[in-house]
This record gives C-alpha cells, structure tokens and sequence, in this order.
C-alpha cells in the first residue's frame, strides 16, 4: 500500500463476528454445529411478505428514491407503532426511516457528538457502538452494567462521568449482549439524569418486541417534551427476520432530525424503496406472525434457562433474554476468548467472548440464541459439560 489510511479507523479491531467465524474446525464432523454467534432468527420473513415483494418488483417507480426520511406513510405507521407500544405521544414528522438500526445509531451520534466529546456507555456494550464512536473521536465513558446482584447499569454511576463535555448517555434495552431487560423506573431514572443536565439520552430498542410482556418497556413517550432529550432507536431485524432488508427508525426531535438529514444524505440518500414498503407491510399486515414467532423465542428462552440448571453444569447464567444469555465460565487460568476458541474449535459450539463487549469482561461468554432451536438448548448444555473436561 502505497497511501495512508485514516488512524481512527485503522485503530478500531476487525468486526468481531468475522473473526469468530474462523475460530470453527474445519472438515467434516459428524454431529450439528451450534452457531450462537450472532442474533440472527433462525427463520425466514413471511411468506406473505415475500410475495409482497415479488409484487412490489413489477411496480413503476419502486426503482427510484423515497424522501431523505423515508416514505410518508411508514413514517406515520413508525410512530403510530410507537405511540400504542409505549403508551406515549409520537408524531410522524418526529420518525425517520434508516438503513437499520446501526445506522440508525450512527447518524443520530454524529448528529450530537463529535471529536473531543464523551458519551457514557454501561458495559458490557454493543460492540459496533463503541467501534462508531472511536472512529468518530468521540470518548466512551463506561459504567458497569453487571454487577453481583444486578444486570442492569445505574443513574448515580452515569452522574459522576457527566462533564462540560458529555454529550450523551447510551442504552440498549433489552440489552445485547446481555439479554437483560431493564426496569422502567431505571430508564426513567436515566432520562431524568439527561433531562437535568442537558444531554441525550439514546436507546437502542431493536430487541424490544421480545421484552417478554404487553406493558411499555418504559414511560418517555409519555412526558411532554420528551423530544427535548430523547433518542429512540429500532430495527424491522429481527421482529420480522428483516435482516437483509436493512430497516430501522430514528424517532427524535425535528430540530435533531434537521441535522440528521444532512448525515443521511451523505450516506444513502434513502433506505431501499422497496425495502420501505416491505416494512410497511410488515407492520400493517404481520402482526400475528410476529406474535408466533415471539413466542417461539420465548419458549427458546424457557429451554436455555432449564437447560442451565442442569446438575454437573459449572458455566454460569448471568443473565438472559431477547435473543441473548451472558454467560460466566469457569476457567479462570483461561481468557474469555481462550475459551471461545476452544468452544468452537473442540466442541462445535461457536459464540462470542465477553472480552468483544469491553473491559472487564473475561470470565464471560455471550450466546446469541436466535439461531438455535428449543430442542438444542441440552445439546448446548452437553457441549459446555463436555469442555469442563
């Protein structure tokens, strides 16, 4: 290479997922390989969602741009999903539609932050939140989210990091990796503590369809001018195996949006139009099949747990829900990815270090169960007896 490439980004580790992908043997084998990895449904979208599609194909005008912010009326459908989950207040012109939530996020932190600023951020975190602000120059600020007794981060850690410089708090409710499902009077706690000082508070929400029950997953919505403080973040991913489609929201203030536009513009321009009104059918027309399959989620999520009880069983079950299950290992001369690799190269069980989603976090493993049936939560348990040697 004859040119220099941009430090910031240069300095940022490889995709974490890609890399974990090498660690598996390769050849055959004679028994199922457990791919824990990544969240990502083991089913499909709808098959009627994929006839909508095959239809939308023949449409004039389906090949052209949408508005910067999407289309007008999946605008309107977003926020009026938001106003009936949350109890709350949302209008369409607060809604912009993204090319799934990654984007989503990091739109909305270059639109609020920038080179020299620090956001807080509980541990473990999302690993693409923290790649985006490094490269950006923006300083992370940790606070623990595990802790003996709690799965969850508090206001008073935030509290004491907040300076002249801070320009956000991150969420991710229920949260990856960790599955935990934070309690509404924790949210509210962190919307006040950005509220008084100024700041934003941001929530990654992609996994809220799978909180486990009807009630909001909080009360923001609800505040009057919760605009004023409040960054909503949503995926179509993984409540209707959307992946590939590469849909999300970004519900915010009109004043946040205006700078967010520009970011937008630069980037894609729009989401695929296609894509956008495959989301719309989504939201108007599969309602039941996302409850199905929410509910086949839940039942994954009653066997991982059972499965952890298992007698002889010495990982432990920190926290699990969503798609996810942090997990603490009980090799303590081992590094977490030590024990990855050994996972999926002696035992064909392939998921992620906890040392992927921050300091501190060695003696954990995440399992992304999305891909894995009911039925393999013993096998899971029986590869990880298996590696107590």
């Amino acid at each position: 290479m004859t040119y220099a490439v941009n430090p910031a980004i240069h300095r940022i580790e490889a995709p974490p997922i890609m890399e974990a992908q090498g660690w598996l043997r390769k050849g055959m084998r004679n028994r199922k390989i457990l791919l824990l990895s990544q969240a990502v449904p083991s089913w499909s979208c709808a098959a009627e969602l994929d006839s909508e599609v095959a239809r939308l194909a023949h449409e004039p005008g389906i090949s052209l741009y949408t508005d910067i912010f999407g289309l007008p009326e999946l605008r309107a459908e977003i926020a009026g999903h938001l106003s009936a989950d949350y109890g709350g207040s949302v209008a369409a012109h607060n809604v912009c539609v993204t090319a799934g939530c990654n984007q989503a996020f990091s739109a909305a932190m270059m639109a609020i932050a920038g080179a020299g600023g620090n956001v807080i951020v509980p541990v473990p975190y999302f690993f693409n939140h923290t790649m985006w602000l490094g490269m950006l120059g923006i300083e992370a600020r940790f606070i623990p989210a595990v802790a003996p007794g709690a799965t969850h981060p508090r206001p008073e850690d935030a509290e004491r990091l907040i300076d002249e410089k801070t320009r956000a708090i991150v969420l991710c409710s229920p949260n990856n990796p960790t599955g935990a499902i934070y309690p509404p009077e924790v949210i509210a706690g962190f919307f006040a503590l950005a509220r008084a000082r100024g700041i934003a508070l941001v929530m990654d929400e992609t996994y809220k369809d799978f909180r486990g029950g009807p009630a909001p997953a909080h009360g923001i919505f609800a505040e009057p001018g919760w605009e004023d403080t409040f960054i909503h973040l949503y995926s179509f991913s993984k409540a209707y195996a959307m992946t590939g489609y590469r849909i999300g929201s970004i519900t915010a203030s009109t004043s946040v949006l205006a700078e967010i536009e520009k970011i937008l513009d630069c980037l894609a321009i729009c989401p695929t139009h296609i894509s956008q009104r495959a989301a719309l059918f989504a939201l108007t027309s599969l309602q039941d099949w996302k409850t199905e399959k929410i509910a086949t989620m839940h039942d994954r999520l009653t066997a991982l747990r059972h499965a952890f009880a298992r007698p002889g069983l010495r990982y432990e079950l920190i926290s699990s829900g969503a798609l996810f299950a942090y997990v603490k290992h009980p090799f303590a001369e081992e590094t977490a990815k030590q024990v990855a690799v050994r996972l999926a190269g002696e035992h064909d069980l392939l998921c992620l270090p906890g040392s992927m989603f921050g300091p501190g976090q060695e003696s954990y493993l995440r399992i992304a169960f999305a891909n894995a049936e009911a039925s393999d939560m013993e096998t899971l348990a029986d590869r990880l007896i298996e590696s107590q040697g």
